[in-house]
């Protein structure tokens, strides 16, 4: 007997635990979780970004509301979606890139992107995996058939790494991006 209200009390607590960190709302029955997102700049130009839930096309969805968990730039945070839109609400104040993640039940989505800032505007440009990868590969491989390219290939690769480092591309950052990319591809 004492087993069983064991049991059962465990039980409670997990299924308390769970709903509370639950990554998807309820909604009329229905369950809604966001599998896809963008990320655009927020229309009244207050130097922040907005993060959009999407479907596989990356048009908008516009019933999601709640609270989903995401992570940006490696810190956590917890985004309050109201019909498909969330505001990050630290502003940018200069160019940066940004990596962000959200997990749900079904998985888990990391984007990578650079926020080009020029006075009160901001662009995001998503990054896309393979051009992390390729472009220093060609140039690496340039170098290779070509020995006058050495020098050039390696300031290249150096400035490449400077801009990088310096917009707060991390190296964790790069290789989270790429194995997400990766996994995408199985």
């Amino acid at each position: 007997m004492r087993f069983v209200k064991l049991a059962l009390l465990s039980l409670s607590i997990l299924l308390i635990c769970e709903s509370a960190y639950t990554q998807s709302n309820t909604t009329a029955g229905t369950r809604l979780t966001i599998n896809n997102f963008i990320a655009k700049e927020n229309l009244y130009k207050t130097n922040q970004l907005a993060i959009y839930a999407a479907d596989s096309l990356e048009n908008p969805i516009e019933n999601i509301s709640g609270t989903f968990k995401f992570s940006i730039n490696g810190f956590e945070k917890e985004l309050k979606f109201k019909n498909g839109l969330a505001l990050i609400d630290q502003p940018i104040s200069k160019s940066t890139f940004i990596y962000l993640r959200h997990e749900n039940e079904s998985g888990s989505q990391g984007k990578l992107y650079y926020v080009f800032k020029k006075y009160d505007f901001l662009k995001p440009i998503k990054i896309s995996w393979l051009i992390l990868v390729l472009v220093p590969a060609i140039i690496i491989l340039l170098a290779m058939m070509f020995r006058k390219f050495i020098i050039i290939g390696g300031i290249l690769l150096i400035i490449m790494f400077y801009f990088n480092t310096s917009n707060g591309l991390k190296i964790s950052t790069f290789f989270d991006t790429v194995f997400d990319g990766l996994k995408n591809l199985f």
